[in-house]
């Protein structure tokens, strides 16, 4: 459906009426993110005096100042308010914001405008103005405001800040879908709140506004209170400890002193000692003595330098951690990553380098080139370079004199970079009709005329494969191509060493539709790969044998994923379910997967709800449990985890939702 088309359709919809739009908010609400909880930093501050130690601290100071009047001590009962004071202080100003993350997810809402077709006409409206039942106009580069369907017209999704995938997902209208799939990131029709439109035009019809969108889900699950940290619970059981003990040595003290000043100092006479118990006076004045050392025996058993200690020393961890690029944001997580148990992480970025690089070029004949410099000067190299040049949507760009890739997704980029020697065009050719790559077809196209009249292709090889007859040999000769020969074999080995492949063709007949292939020429075959980060594999070593549990979490498939992991050291061959997939974890209850979970080490095609699930089973098994993440899908997850690292390239919710932040993205940080 062409653009005119979709506006044409839209001037045709009446659009909701003032009275319409005020009854659909009533029954289904507002598209305003629902905020819960919200604590001022005053509140902030007086809720820090709910810690154990601290109450203790306040009971001694209340029996210094109250019961100690006439003798007091100004030094220690000043000491002990200080100590109180800054602790408390400190650590609230560490503390506060833990609802940042969500007043960042709403300051970002708030700036979303969109076009909305109402009664009186086509308008430009906040985003907390929309409601269930309006029509919306969606372009390339807006951020989809609610949850809803296609109608009218097709787009091409960025999800990734929902579910993680960066891939561009294809949407269109169905007949047979009326209602959204709220776990449905696949369905063509679905469209959620905070994914960005890369290309197209559609309108939308709204199903689900604020807290009822997905979006809205990950506002509510950011907002949940986290579990009390391991240093606050065994400072709870020191305090209990402490209480128990002062408490029974303070009761011995005090009698030990009411038997000695009643009984020894009358030596052992019945007849002293009820005379001494003559006076109400003199029972009284037995009764403060003893009771005045058993309060001093509770404040002496009292470490009130203890709160103000742990501020300080994680206070000064925290400025050292800088210096390595790990900046802290909460205090209590320097003390709480000593002691995980279990750590789940991210590949891309963070195991990986995050920048896709080609490795090779296998021709149809099965001959590998590793660099493009081998082969500029044959045929093969020369439509090798066409290919790349014309069918992408990245390009080349000076900066300061300095070549570099810019646009398009990191695949176009890679392939860019291996032709960097030789960046400029060898033909006078120009593109006349392309289609861009997405998921569904896994592949792209570009029309070239000029000097040359082709269709350059490239994609899935096994979308490719099927449709090629011939390969082009060095030469530029074409032959039969033998698929089940040495470039299956190939191919096969360069799958099992984590590497992507990527399949480039021609055709000598012109584009006229999406899945008009034939007698397709091979070019050859590239081979991609996300490159390990050195320092990781000794990092994951070193942390494995510190008794930390690592879980690779990754969007890539079962084949890639165990390939990187035998690669950093994380599994071994005789590994019972060491590498699992989302599909396989769904199929298990949470029993069978408490019994699985310490045999777990890579979960592939891995979707946002499995991070928050893993992270609940790992924490009824009383682990504690770290995570790392970057995008908006990862924040419950974050918040959810004992201690929350965020990538310094992340989105900001992320940020906001962890306890801690890695700023180079390295897991050896």
């Amino acid at each position: 459906m062409n653009l005119q088309n979709t506006k044409e359709i839209i001037n045709e919809i009446r659009g909701l009426s003032d009275s319409e739009v005020n009854k659909s908010k009533t029954l289904h609400g507002s598209n305003h993110l629902v905020q819960k909880n919200k604590r001022s930093f005053f509140r902030e501050f007086l809720s820090s005096f709910g810690d154990p130690i601290i109450k203790i601290l306040l009971i001694a100071l209340v029996v210094n100042i109250v019961i100690m009047m006439r003798n007091f001590n100004w030094y220690e009962t000043c000491g002990i308010a200080a100590a109180i004071l800054i602790s408390t202080f400190v650590s609230t100003l560490s503390e506060h914001g833990s609802e940042s993350a969500f007043e960042k997810l709403q300051e970002d809402a708030l700036k979303t405008k969109c076009r909305v077709k109402r009664k009186d006409g086509l308008l430009e409206l906040p985003v907390t103005d929309i409601v269930v039942g309006d029509y919306v106009l969606l372009q390339a580069g807006d951020r989809i405001p609610a949850d809803g369907i296609v109608i009218a017209g097709e787009l091409y999704v960025d999800q990734s800040p929902l579910n993680g995938e960066s891939k561009e997902v294809y949407k269109a209208p169905s007949s047979q879908t009326m209602q959204i799939d709220s776990t449905g990131f696949d369905n063509r029709t679905n469209l959620y709140r905070g994914c960005v439109i890369c290309s197209g035009e559609a309108v939308m019809l709204v199903k689900s506004v604020g807290s009822k969108t997905f979006y809205g889900n990950l506002a509510d699950d950011i907002q949940e209170s986290s579990r009390e940290s391991p240093l606050k619970l065994r400072l709870g059981k020191l305090a209990e400890s402490i209480s128990k003990f002062g408490y029974i040595g303070a009761a011995l003290v005090a009698v030990s002193d009411l038997f000695n000043s009643i009984v020894i100092a009358n030596k052992f006479n019945p007849a002293a000692i009820m005379l001494s118990l003559d006076t109400f006076k003199e029972i009284t004045s037995y009764i403060i003595h003893a009771a005045t050392l058993a309060i001093s025996v509770i404040v002496v058993a009292i470490p009130e330098g203890l709160p103000l200690m742990i501020t300080v020393v994680l206070s000064s961890n925290m400025k050292r951690m800088l210096k390595d690029k790990v900046l802290v944001r909460k205090l209590v997580g320097i003390e709480t990553s000593g002691n995980l148990n279990i750590l789940f992480t991210d590949k891309t970025g963070t195991i990986t380098k995050g920048r896709p690089k080609v490795t090779s070029f296998i021709t149809g004949s099965g001959k590998a080139y590793d660099i493009y410099t081998n082969m500029r000067k044959t045929e093969i190299g020369k439509l090798l370079k066409l290919s790349v040049l014309y069918n992408t949507g990245a390009s080349f760009s000076k900066n300061n004199k300095k070549l570099e890739t810019i646009g398009g997704n990191t695949t176009e980029r890679a392939l860019l970079e291996f032709i960097k020697n030789d960046p400029y065009p060898s033909s006078d050719v120009k593109v006349v009709k392309s289609i861009p790559f997405n998921s569904t077809n896994k592949y792209s196209a570009a029309q070239i005329s000029g000097d040359m009249n082709l269709t350059l292709i490239k994609g899935a090889p096994e979308i490719i494969l099927s449709h090629c007859s011939n390969y082009y040999d060095e030469s530029g000769e074409k032959k039969k191509i033998v698929y089940a020969g040495s470039l299956r074999k190939a191919m096969d080995e360069m799958a099992s060493n984590a590497v992507r492949l990527l399949a480039l063709a021609i055709s000598d007949v012109p584009l006229t539709s999406n899945k008009d292939f034939s007698n397709l020429t091979l070019v050859g075959i590239i081979g991609i790969r996300d490159e390990v980060r050195r320092e990781a594999v000794q990092a994951i070593k070193q942390v494995t044998k510190a008794g930390v549990q690592v879980v690779m979490i990754t969007g890539d498939n079962k084949q890639t994923a165990t390939a990187i992991a035998r690669e950093v050291g994380l599994i071994h061959p005789n590994d019972d379910y060491a590498v699992m997939t989302s599909d396989e974890l769904k199929e298990l209850t949470d029993k069978e997967l408490k019994e699985r979970i310490r045999s777990l080490h890579v979960v592939a095609r891995a979707l946002p709800s499995d991070k928050s699930r893993l992270v609940r089973i790992s924490q009824e098994l009383e682990l504690v449990v770290g995570m790392t993440g970057d995008g908006i899908n990862d924040a419950p997850a974050l918040k959810k985890a004992d201690v929350g690292f965020a990538m310094g390239s992340g989105t900001e919710v992320a940020k906001e939702a962890s306890d801690i932040i890695i700023m180079d993205d390295n897991f050896l940080s």
